[in-house]
């Protein structure tokens, strides 16, 4: 059976997950999150993709990224992703795949998830158990959009810069989200919609994205109305 395309719409974010085959570790030494990272700075400049928020755990990679063409992201997660193999094989005298299959994706409504699925990456550490707080993990973007440090690979998205009128307000509104936990439902929501590659987004939003596209944006509800049984002959 072939594989649907992707949902795509040119300045819509995404969050995108690519993780290492079985679950094993894809960064090992600070090396090797300079490498990637050095790697997609390049290819998201070359494809014409912003990235807002991310996050290299170890066996793992989540990314909020911006398309500015129709085959922007598949064009950076292709790129990275030889480039990165190639060196890690090399490094570490090892053959064959790094990579558990296709990156996984799901086109989400900006306004009502950006900055969601922007905790939801930079809190993955924190929920892991490997740090108490986002700004002690170097591998995130946190300390780019919380605390304003220089962070080459980040683009500011719209929604970002409405926080505030400056870089300190904009970073003070953003550290203030992260106050308040994400909820289990938040979290399965985003979860469930990457991994399955549905369209995130309240039933306005799908809806139109099914318009667009011209295909289903949700999964259809299980079962149906069970029909009453009538005396009428």
């Amino acid at each position: 059976m072939s594989r649907l395309p992707r949902f795509v719409l040119p300045g819509q974010p995404q969050h995108v997950i690519q993780r290492g085959n079985n679950r094993h570790i894809i960064f090992v030494v600070e090396e090797d999150y300079q490498y990637y990272l050095s790697k997609l700075t390049e290819a998201c400049e070359k494809h014409h993709c912003d990235i807002h928020a991310y996050v290299l755990m170890t066996n793992h990679v989540h990314l909020l990224i911006t398309p500015y063409v129709g085959n922007g992201i598949s064009k950076v997660m292709q790129s990275v992703g030889r480039y990165y193999v190639q060196y890690f094989n090399r490094r570490y005298q090892r053959t064959g795949t790094l990579w558990e299959g296709r990156y996984k994706a799901t086109l989400l409504n900006s306004d009502q998830y950006f900055l969601v699925c922007s905790r939801y990456i930079e809190l993955n550490p924190v929920r892991a158990g490997m740090v108490k707080s986002p700004e002690d993990y170097r591998w995130s973007s946190y300390r780019g959009n919380a605390l304003n440090d220089d962070d080459p690979l980040l683009t500011n998205h719209c929604l970002y810069r409405s926080l505030g009128g400056d870089d300190k307000e904009r970073c003070r509104n953003y550290r203030a989200l992260f106050d308040q936990h994400l909820s289990s439902k938040e979290i399965d929501t985003i979860r469930e919609a990457t991994n399955k590659a549905w369209v995130l987004g309240n039933d306005r939003f799908r809806d139109e994205i099914k318009r667009l596209t011209k295909r289903q944006a949700s999964p259809k509800p299980r079962g149906g109305k069970r029909q009453k049984k009538s005396n009428r002959v």
